[in-house]
């Protein structure tokens, strides 16, 4: 009864517990708190591990229930119209091709030729030349979609159709530069004798040209003479292009040497020069046409082949082809140009106060009364009109008034390099002459050496 009214009510509850712990030895007491922590945590586990299985499970129903096929990825338009399948066409100009004549025998549609022109670059597709090629791809439904434009191994471009439009891309390569030499001896012609020594034939025109001036190659060459070239040749890839210009040369005539080296200036326009720095390119040109042969030459007393009488013949008849083209033998004036009835179609061309040439028999006259002309322009093209028995130019050269031999007349000195170039050029073109030299010695002794084998064989 004590107890009961000693401890009666909630409020005397921790006084009773307080006294019971404060019997208690400390050791014993500090065992049974450990002993209850334990018990706690090992109630609380199982609650964890349970809720760490909920999470698996609902980790692997999630997984088993997602799609078997990852969501597709949004098509990027520009990427889509890349990746069209396209049907690809080639085509190789032909002689008096045009963009038009092209795509009408390649079946495909003309409505492009319009927005390609008019495109930034689409210029170049107004003068085409047989043997470029052309790569056209069109899509499914014969659109052209890119046009592949390829003028030469080393540039081309490309239209890619693009807002209605073609976007235009110039891609161009380099080629490499070699050095290549030549050596040859004339036994008939120039271009027989080059071509035997393994000479293309822009290679050997650009001889004549260098050396036409002061060697006629008609008449002038003979048996023996030799001539001797340094010139570029270009690769692309390790295989060989074309070659290039040419950077030295040398021609032995009648025994007697010229020598002509390639000279860039300084504003990038080149000539070539003689050793001394005297141009190559004199005033006047030797014959005022390449294809020819000499029907009649310079003769006072010539029998006239209409009239039968003799009548002096003040110029040279070149035969050629009616429509060979007719250039002017140096810078000057259109003087006349006309017909009658003697000379049929005609141009006199006034150089200077001192020259004046004229070309008579022409089909057509390219140039007016008044007008300046260049040096190997064309004025006219060969023909047979007036008193003519066949298709020929007549040329005269006038000195002072006087009618002079054209062949064997003495033409005005080459102009030398302008002083303001001279040390450059004395640079430039020096080590050149000197690599000419040192390989025509050089093929000079292996055909010695051959022959001498040759001869004890």
């Amino acid at each position: 009864m004590r107890l009961e009214s000693r401890f009666k009510g909630p409020q005397r509850i921790p006084e009773l517990v307080w006294s019971v712990i404060r019997r208690f030895p400390q050791a014993h007491l500090f065992a049974a708190l450990t002993v209850s922590l334990c018990i706690v945590l090992l109630l609380l586990m199982p609650n964890r591990l349970d809720q760490d299985k909920r999470q698996v499970v609902e980790a692997i129903e999630l997984k088993l229930s997602a799609p078997s096929a990852p969501a597709p990825m949004p098509i990027i338009p520009h990427l889509q119209q890349d990746s069209l399948a396209l049907r690809w066409h080639s085509e190789r100009v032909r002689n008096g091709d045009n963009l038009s004549t092209l795509f009408q025998r390649a079946n495909i549609p003309t409505s492009a030729i319009f927005n390609l022109t008019a495109s930034p670059g689409g210029e170049v597709l107004g003068n085409l030349y047989p043997g470029e090629r052309f790569r056209i791809g069109l899509d499914s439904s014969n659109q052209l979609r890119e046009l592949e434009y390829i003028k030469s191994p080393l540039m081309r471009y490309i239209f890619i159709s693009q807002d209605g439009g073609y976007r235009t891309e110039k891609r161009e390569r380099k080629a490499e530069v070699l050095l290549g030499f030549r050596q040859g001896v004339i036994t008939d012609s120039l271009y027989n004798s080059a071509k035997r020594a393994q000479l293309p034939d822009n290679i050997i025109m650009e001889v004549a040209n260098i050396f036409g001036w002061d060697i006629d190659f008609v008449f002038d060459i003979r048996e023996g003479d030799r001539f001797s070239l340094l010139f570029e040749e270009r690769y692309l890839d390790g295989e060989k292009l074309d070659a290039g210009d040419i950077i030295a040369a040398s021609f032995t005539n009648r025994g007697k040497t010229f020598r002509a080296v390639r000279y860039q200036h300084s504003d990038g326009s080149t000539l070539y020069y003689s050793p001394e720095g005297l141009s190559m390119r004199k005033t006047f040109l030797r014959t005022p046409l390449d294809i020819f042969r000499i029907t009649s030459g310079f003769n006072l007393r010539r029998k006239h082949p209409i009239h039968k009488k003799i009548k002096a013949h003040r110029g040279v008849d070149y035969a050629a082809p009616r429509g060979t083209p007719v250039y002017a033998a140096g810078k000057g004036k259109v003087a006349a140009s006309g017909f009658s009835k003697a000379n049929g179609n005609y141009v006199f061309l006034q150089h200077g106060q001192t020259y004046m040439t004229k070309y008579l028999h022409l089909h057509e006259r390219k140039v007016r009364v008044g007008q300046t002309v260049s040096q190997r322009m064309m004025i006219g093209t060969v023909g047979s009109t007036g008193y003519s028995t066949g298709p020929h130019l007549h040329y005269e050269f006038l000195v002072h008034g006087v009618h002079q031999n054209p062949r064997t007349v003495k033409l005005p000195q080459a102009d030398p390099i302008d002083a303001k170039e001279r040390e450059r050029f004395e640079q430039t073109t020096k080590p050149l002459l000197v690599k000419l030299n040192i390989y025509e010695q050089a093929s000079r002794q292996a055909t010695a050496s051959e022959s001498g084998k040759a001869y004890v064989n």
